[in-house]
Formats: C-alpha cells, sequence, structure tokens
C-alpha cells in the first residue's frame, strides 16, 4: 500500500502517539484504572447567531451557560477500554443525552450528538471531537485505548477543529 493509510483509511499516526486498537481485538480485564473526562461545547456559545434556533434553549441549561455539559471529572474505567467506552458509561449514568453511529469504513463509533448538540447544529463546519492528554487522534473513538491516568476531552467544533486547537483536521489557512 503506497497511501501510507491502514485497511481503515487511517493516516500514519505521529510519532510517540498510540496507535489505534482494534475494538474486536482488546481484551478487557476486570482491572480498574483511573482517567479524566470532560464533556464541553464553549464553542457555541461564541457562535450563537450560527445554532439551529430550536437549539437556543439549551443554551440556557445550568451548567451549559459556561459551555460545560460534564464538568472534569476522575472516573473508573477497565483495563482495554476505549474512549467511546467510558463516553457511553458516563453519558448513561449522568443522564446525558447521546447519539452514536458505528462506521465499518473506520472501524470505530461516531459521536452524532451530545445534550441535543450534533454535527452541523452550529453550522457547516460543527460537530464533536475529541482529543486525549491535548492530542487530538486521527482515528475513532472506539480504536483509541484508554492509559491509567489518560485526560479525555469531548470538545465542540464550530469551525472543523480550528476553533478547538485542532491543526491536521481544519488545516491553518
Amino acid at each position: 500500500d503506497t497511501t501510507g493509510l491502514d485497511k481503515y483509511l487511517t493516516d500514519p499516526v505521529p510519532e510517540g502517539m498510540p496507535e489505534p486498537i482494534e475494538p474486536e481485538d482488546t481484551i478487557k480485564t476486570d482491572k480498574t484504572y483511573y482517567c479524566t473526562l470532560t464533556i464541553r461545547c464553549d464553542t457555541i456559545l461564541d457562535n450563537r447567531e450560527k445554532l439551529d434556533k430550536e437549539l437556543l434553549y439549551l443554551l440556557e441549561e445550568d451548567g451549559i451557560k459556561e459551555g460545560v455539559i460534564y464538568p472534569t471529572t476522575k472516573v473508573e474505567f477497565y483495563e482495554g477500554e476505549s474512549v467511546f467506552d467510558v463516553l457511553l458509561r458516563e453519558t448513561k449514568a449522568e443522564g446525558i443525552h447521546m447519539e452514536f453511529s458505528f462506521t465499518p469504513m473506520y472501524n470505530s463509533h461516531y459521536i452524532e450528538g451530545i445534550n441535543n448538540f450534533y454535527e452541523f447544529s452550529c453550522g457547516e463546519l460543527s460537530g464533536w471531537m475529541y482529543r486525549v492528554n491535548d492530542w487530538f487522534p486521527n482515528y475513532g473513538c472506539s480504536r483509541y485505548q484508554l492509559k491509567d491516568g489518560d485526560v479525555i476531552e469531548w470538545v465542540y467544533t464550530c469551525d472543523l477543529g480550528r476553533d478547538v486547537g485542532c491543526e491536521w483536521l481544519g488545516g491553518t489557512e
């Protein structure tokens, strides 16, 4: 293969960053570790004029006024779990709406919406992205296997990642 992409169309992972682990290849155990999880939508507050009008009421909810859907919280996870596993468990536990789909082409779950904010809810370049330890992985959240102490942040972008510090996706023009 001369493209440099793997069978799930993943670009080469930058040196020193964790390689994706396929969900079907993971071995989950009952050994527990901890990570932190945050879910934020600050960018929507700066782009109210782009937000679907029927969603404006969500910005009046407690916490959301400051752009926080799920405050930074230390959470337990099990060896072999992915970023997706933690997000799913914690949003369910907290009663936070989340919608997702599995995309076989990328062998990963895709987060369509959290707290009723979806891809394109705040403009054509908007949607959910995740970062772990200040890095935006170039592969899906089901393929990112967690390590003890990881810092997971789900952030809503209104500008293809540029407004949340992701250089590789939206470019820097």
